[in-house]
């Protein structure tokens, strides 16, 4: 039981839909369920939903395809929505097997099954991306911030070797109560939005560039090292920990 079920649960008591013995009886049974379930290979958090808000989430790199199958089932029998980031196709057959209403999407590498309400962000997140190229950040930040209950708006292919692009989308920009801007080269995109905007933006510095960026170092230096003000920045390649950031402070 997360905070958005508990807080459903505690409305449906004040409206009489629910007896207050029977929500006593559903907390009760949510606290008596053993926080983590030891799998011998792994100990799946189940109480992860309660501390943060979001179940525990499956990182596919460096786990087997029946690893993976394992602690997804474990998460979806237990109720809790799923999210499976850096998926293969193989990673899906394996988990389909054993959660088969879990959707792929193949463009962001992610594999998701929706089963707990989720408390609505209080605006929108608008992901910008600087190329084409770095759309898989991109859309792994933007999956990731709709399962966590976020409108999200996408606007891509807006970098500084065409800056008219972006200038033209300035009213979405402005709209927006977060920003997750991803770009790779020299990652100058974040400075340049944040320029343009009141309210928090998060870098993702991609490994996208030729051999001097150095798999997206130089992406990072260059975020880290941003002049304009309330540029915050996330790991290379990492749009799920963007999105995450994202969701708390559109949650706040």
């Amino acid at each position: 039981m997360n905070p958005a079920e508990l807080h459903t649960l505690f409305e449906q008591v004040s409206r009489g839909e629910v007896a207050p013995a029977v929500a006593e009886h559903r907390v009760l049974e949510a606290l008596r369920a053993r926080p983590f379930e030891d799998l011998g290979f792994a100990r799946v958090d189940h109480h992860r939903s309660v501390r943060q808000g979001f179940p525990e989430v499956i990182l596919a790199l460096g786990k087997t395809p029946a690893q993976i199958a394992a602690i997804a089932a474990e998460i979806a029998a237990r109720g809790s929505t799923l999210l499976i980031t850096r998926a293969s196709e193989a990673v899906f057959d394996a988990v389909r097997a054993h959660v088969p209403r879990a959707t792929y999407y193949a463009d962001a590498s992610i594999i998701t099954f929706r089963q707990q309400d989720v408390t609505p962000g209080h605006g929108k997140i608008v992901i910008a991306a600087a190329g084409t190229s770095d759309l898989g950040v991109a859309e792994e930040a933007a999956r990731t911030a709709e399962l966590m209950g976020n409108a999200v708006e996408r606007v891509y292919d807006v970098g500084v070797a065409g800056i008219h692009r972006l200038l033209g989308e300035r009213a979405r920009l402005a709209a927006a109560r977060v920003i997750i801007v991803v770009a790779g080269m020299e990652g100058a995109l974040p400075s340049v939005v944040a320029g343009l905007v009141d309210v928090p933006v998060i870098a993702v510095p991609t490994s996208v560039g030729y051999g001097a960026s150095f798999g997206g170092i130089a992406a990072l230096l260059g975020m880290l090292n941003s002049c304009a003000s309330g540029v915050s920045v996330v790991n290379i390649d990492n749009g799920f920990g963007a999105a995450s950031i994202a969701s708390l402070i559109n949650h706040l």
